[in-house]
């Protein structure tokens, strides 16, 4: 079995696809690359990515609208690439489920470095739900987080009756690190440091937008939050059910 991990490496311009193939492929990485959304398709009607580099401009389909197809249908890692002075597509790429961004132009070092990071963190391809006695999982790796709960072993988000919800890798981590901190406020550097590892990172607004996204998928009304809340001027805070004995 190939123990590569498989990047698809999806931009419009063939000399920068082919620079990073080259370097990839230097350094044991299993690489295949795609000009546009149709040749993405049918590279992974063919085969899975193990992640996906996505440039968002591009002519024809944009890469904005390709990452809201992946994350229809999986939670495949994906680390966009944008413009360096546009922020707005930062936020909607993060909004929207990306794992990463990188700004061009990049240093080919600093992007292998950025997809390690976030394979790193990819959760597992299958994982046991409550109730499945086929997994090794125990209640006690299974916490409650608003309406659902976060399995740690597994690295997931699901439901009272075992159905999983998809979250990102850099979601989980971030809902790990409140589950690490109930009852404490945790500000956006905290979380940052914490969850990210991006001690250099001054795009400290994408904490807002995954803890957003999480919202979605944790609250009973995500416009009247619960379980994660915002502190005025100071962060955010984790607030546990109450246990019943």
């Amino acid at each position: 079995m190939n123990s590569q991990p498989r990047l698809i490496f999806v931009d419009d311009e063939a000399d920068l696809r082919d620079m990073v193939a080259d370097y990839m492929q230097r350094e044991n990485w299993s690489v295949r690359t795609a000009a546009c959304g149709k040749s993405l398709d049918m590279l992974l009607a063919r085969e899975d990515a193990d992640l996906i580099v996505l440039d968002i401009n591009m002519p024809g389909e944009g890469g904005l609208s390709l990452l809201r197809r992946i994350r229809d249908r999986s939670t495949t890692p994906v680390v966009m690439l944008t413009a360096a002075s546009n922020i707005a597509d930062k936020i909607a790429g993060l909004d929207m489920g990306a794992d990463d961004y990188m700004t061009k132009p990049f240093d080919l070092r600093e992007l292998k470095t950025r997809i390690k990071a976030v394979l790193r963190r990819r959760p597992p391809v299958s994982a046991a739900m409550p109730g499945d006695d086929r997994g090794t999982q125990t209640i006690r790796h299974i916490q409650p987080f608003g309406k659902l709960f976060v399995d740690l072993n597994a690295r997931s988000l699901i439901h009272a009756d075992g159905m999983s919800e998809p979250v990102t890798a850099m979601e989980f981590d971030l809902l790990q690190v409140f589950l690490q901190n109930p009852d404490r406020v945790l500000t956006r550097d905290r979380l940052l440091d914490l969850a990210h590892n991006r001690d250099n990172d001054p795009f400290d607004r994408s904490i807002d937008v995954r803890i957003a996204r999480i919202r979605k998928k944790i609250e009973h009304n995500p416009a009247k939050p619960q379980a994660l809340k915002t502190v005025r001027g100071a962060g955010y805070i984790f607030t546990p059910p109450k246990r019943t004995e």
